[in-house]
């Protein structure tokens, strides 16, 4: 008798709504449910399945979202930049939501930040109450982080879909 292993997937969505000059508003969906704002460098409309020398013609380094597609994330990598500010170590021991296989961009990360200066790519989350900002990000962050360990920890596969 064969059986098949299903596995549960977790599943992201960023809804990019607002796309000005210097950074890009979106939405963050947990299983399509409403969760929080996001704040991204300026959409410069790439994509996932572009080629990699068209991603790298049309970036700008620290001020470019990364492309749009889906992306696996995990959460067992280690962030040595987090890993030494006592925060993030007292939180998450520096393990933070990567996402993997960004086409043209590396260590690529979920994070709480305030402005598009906070990122260098990576996606921040929080409240947009003023324009261009985030409000209460590692608030936010704090819970998308139980979500997502909970997840990770029960083997469920977490995926990220920017669109």
């Amino acid at each position: 008798m064969l059986t098949k292993s299903l596995k549960s997937t977790m599943k992201l969505t960023v809804l990019r709504k607002y796309k000005k000059g210097t950074y890009t508003i979106g939405l963050l969906l947990v299983d399509g449910n409403y969760f929080c704002e996001t704040l991204e460098d300026t959409d410069r409309g790439l994509k996932q399945t572009d080629s990699l020398q068209t991603i790298r013609e049309r970036k700008v380094y620290g001020e470019t979202a990364i492309p749009t597609g889906e992306y696996t994330v995990r959460m067992d990598i280690v962030s040595p930049k987090y890993a030494a500010v006592e925060w993030y170590r007292n939180l998450c021991k520096g393990y933070m939501p990567r996402l993997m296989n960004v086409p043209g961009y590396d260590g690529v990360l979920i994070h709480p930040g305030t402005t598009a200066l906070d990122t260098l790519g990576c996606i921040l989350v929080g409240e947009n109450k003023a324009k261009g900002k985030l409000l209460n990000s590692r608030a936010t962050f704090s819970k998308l982080y139980a979500k997502l360990k909970a997840a990770a920890s029960k083997g469920e596969t977490i995926t990220i879909k920017i669109v």
